[in-house]
């Protein structure tokens, strides 16, 4: 691949990212035309059931298309969804150059877009940035390879790595500078897992409150025996939320609230039959903002793909409660990790990190 196609292709990338909270369930998509040196069009996916990139660039040059190089961060798709193919759109167009970061990760048409457009005579290249271009899409490539989402954890702790005092009082560890980056993780996310203790000692909201027209994904409490309070505030918000609880619970016949009725593990509602029905919801990216022991349990399930913790410049003493409620009592028992960034969001930091591939 040459320069240019780097080049153009990082471009295409960064106009994807103008659809991180909105493409849901769908992927986020950038696609740039290239014709005689000079970009024609510049389009991105802005939202399900609206047109895919390279339609909306195709429909911003009519025939001028025709001759022309497209630049697309995910394989044009090659079935009907609620939109006709992109690879066809291609071909009819007269495009005589197709150059893509990433083949599709669904198993069931992954590769069908490019054969397609070859079989057309259309010259193809790629993958190009591919590293850049998955990372578009964290959720919906691991749910087209697994089945699974991609969970994410958020949790705020103090510089002594305490999250909440012995009460269950946490508001506020970290300054607002860091709860305003949350509202980047919620509004990126299909669905906000809390847990029923964190909504009896904090009564979130669990909402995104970056704009008027925000998206607001799924909330979802984890409730094994149905007891969360009819009252909080969480159920007053725009948006869907659903109580997780056991297939046992006693739940009263007035109770209109949704109820998701799920398998037990050790007592509790099993966490991957959970997310295994987020993910035939349609849910790419899953945002875990709750106490040390459900977070504690997510990550002993080996559930965990990302950690996002922001550190206040506080103690909070050794009676308060950890970060994570987990079983480990030698050294030989630690989950390493791999920090992907370090950054300071105001007075506070905040730290990624994923599980470690190779431990």
């Amino acid at each position: 691949m040459s320069t240019d196609d780097r080049r153009y292709m990082q471009r295409a990338i960064e106009l994807a990212q103008h659809g991180l909270n909105s493409t849901a369930p769908n992927p986020r998509v950038g696609c740039l035309l290239l014709k005689d040196g000079l970009v024609i069009a510049e389009a991105w996916h802005v939202k399900a059931g609206e047109a895919h990139a390279e339609a909306a660039a195709l429909q911003q040059v009519g025939e001028q298309a025709r001759g022309s190089c497209a630049y697309v961060t995910l394989e044009p798709c090659s079935h009907h969804g609620r939109t006709g193919p992109c690879a066809d759109a291609l071909i009819d167009a007269g495009v005589s150059r197709v150059v893509y970061a990433m083949q599709d990760p669904n198993p069931e048409v992954g590769g069908e877009g490019i054969a397609r457009l070859k079989a057309a005579g259309i010259d193809v290249d790629g993958p190009v940035l591919e590293d850049e271009a998955r990372a578009l899409n964290p959720g919906f490539i691991k749910r087209m390879e697994s089945g699974l989402p991609y969970i994410r954890i958020k949790s705020a702790m103090s510089l002594d790595a305490r999250t909440a005092m012995a009460s269950g009082e946490s508001k506020w560890i970290t300054a607002p500078a860091a709860r305003d980056d949350v509202q980047k993780l919620r509004a990126r996310s299909c669905a906000l897992i809390t847990g029923v203790g964190s909504v009896e000692h904090d009564d979130p909201s669990l909402t995104v409150r970056l704009s008027d027209d925000d998206r607001q994904p799924l909330r979802v409490i984890v409730d094994s025996h149905a007891r969360c309070p009819r009252r909080a505030q969480i159920f007053e918000k725009q948006g869907r939320t659903i109580i997780a609880c056991l297939e046992s619970a006693d739940i009263a016949e007035n109770d209109k609230r949704e109820f998701w009725r799920l398998p037990e593990r050790n007592g509790r509602v099993d966490l991957r039959a959970l997310v295994e029905r987020l993910a035939q919801e349609q849910c790419n990216e899953l945002l875990v903002e709750t106490g040390a022991e459900l977070a504690g349990s997510f990550v002993g399930e080996a559930l965990v793909d990302e950690f996002v913790i922001y550190i206040a410049p506080k103690l909070l003493g050794s009676s308060a409660r950890p970060l994570f409620e987990l079983p480990v009592s030698t050294m030989s028992g630690n989950l390493p990790l791999v920090i992907k960034d370090i950054r300071a969001v105001g007075y506070d930091w905040r730290v990624t990190a994923m599980p470690d591939p190779d431990s």
